[in-house]
């Protein structure tokens, strides 16, 4: 059976690392049909909006959805700001998919342990980080500035609905590995996060299997960079998880390397989503072949998990990337002394060899 993949290159390093993760499925599977849309910059070149219609249709009509980044300092002052790639597609995406339930894994990779910023052991960790993804500061209105320039209003709203369902998908996920969450909040001060902290802690007792902590944001940040390897499944809200997950991200030694799901309510037995590398369009590498396509090939590696419910071939392709590691091919991000420089589609073409060769 054909299986619909919306492909969304986006902008700057977004083709290049996105095309390698098609190469990759490819390689897997001849079942897959991919169809490629605008989205991002590149969309507002084309027709002056960053989510055509269009775009948004093809997602729909799809199984899941490919993207590679948007954005970049051309677009920064484009106005209103609703136009800009990172306001006008990422958020609509999220709100019109229902792509409420963010899940990011932070993984220190055995053969890149030296890249870590926090040397030997110390860098080793294995977590997950849930973030709610349709809530919070960056939805809610009022969002207003006053024509003087002096004053800007963003509001923060959480509703019991949208705590109770990103926390499903944690203890859901907490189950499949160490089963432990940190919720994390900043309860001390928001109201928000003291209704988050009441909901979670009415929850746990129905997941007795699964260890529940609480602890505010700011000494997660800290406890992040003191030990990684506490966490499990980190839990948290919109603004909070965005901040903490590009924290963990660099813990394992480079943006390059992490992959995230974006994912809605099951229907029918399947789990929509959209899958990205969290690393952002790097416009000033952007057609040099410098660019790490592993995020993106991991990314692709958690819709066959998710979407396709095909963890087989998502270990193939995992294993792929750990064996062109070990065998110690880099791109420039992740380079140390004494292993090979590749570029972008060279990574790409060694994964694939790697998974002819399973």
């Amino acid at each position: 059976m054909s299986r619909k993949i919306a492909v969304l290159a986006g902008d700057g390093i977004g083709p290049e690392v996105v095309g390698e993760a098609v190469k990759v499925l490819k390689r897997i599977s001849s079942a897959f049909e991919f169809e490629h849309a605008l989205v991002g910059g590149a969309a507002y070149d084309d027709g002056g909006h960053p989510m055509p219609q269009s775009t948004l249709d093809l997602c729909r009509a799809s199984d899941a959805v490919l993207l590679g980044a948007v954005g970049g300092p051309k677009y920064d002052k484009i106005q209103p700001p609703e136009m800009r790639p990172e306001v006008g597609a990422l958020l609509p995406l999220r709100s019109e998919l229902n792509l409420y339930a963010n899940v990011r894994p932070a993984k220190t990779l055995n053969a890149l342990k030296d890249s870590s910023p926090l040397r030997g052991d110390r860098g080793v960790m294995d977590l997950v980080v849930m973030r709610e993804l349709t809530g919070g500061i960056y939805f809610a209105r009022p969002r207003e500035r006053r024509d003087d320039g002096n004053t800007a209003v963003d509001t923060c709203i959480y509703r019991r609905h949208e705590v109770v369902r990103i926390a499903e998908r944690a203890f859901e996920i907490a189950r499949q590995r160490r089963r432990e969450i940190v919720s994390v909040d900043k309860a001390n001060v928001l109201e928000t996060s003291r209704l988050w902290r009441e909901v979670v802690t009415e929850m746990a007792p129905s997941y007795p299997d699964v260890k529940v902590s609480h602890m505010l944001v700011d000494n997660c940040a800290m406890q992040l960079v003191r030990d990684p390897s506490q966490f499990d499944v980190i839990l948290t809200e919109n603004m909070f998880g965005d901040i903490l997950s590009d924290e963990a991200s660099m813990i394992t030694g480079s943006l390059g390397l992490l992959p995230s799901a974006s994912l809605s309510d099951p229907k029918e037995g399947r789990v929509f989503g959209l899958y990205e590398p969290v690393h952002g369009s790097a416009p000033d590498i952007a057609g040099l072949g410098k660019a790490n396509p592993i995020a993106t090939i991991l990314s692709a590696a958690m819709m066959l998990r998710y979407s396709f419910d095909d963890d087989a071939a998502a270990l193939v392709i995992e294993n792929a990337v750990d064996a062109v590691l070990d065998a110690g091919i880099r791109t420039a991000d992740i380079m140390s002394e004494g292993c090979q420089l590749v570029s972008t589609s060279e990574m790409g073409e060694a994964i694939s060899q790697r998974i002819l060769l399973s």
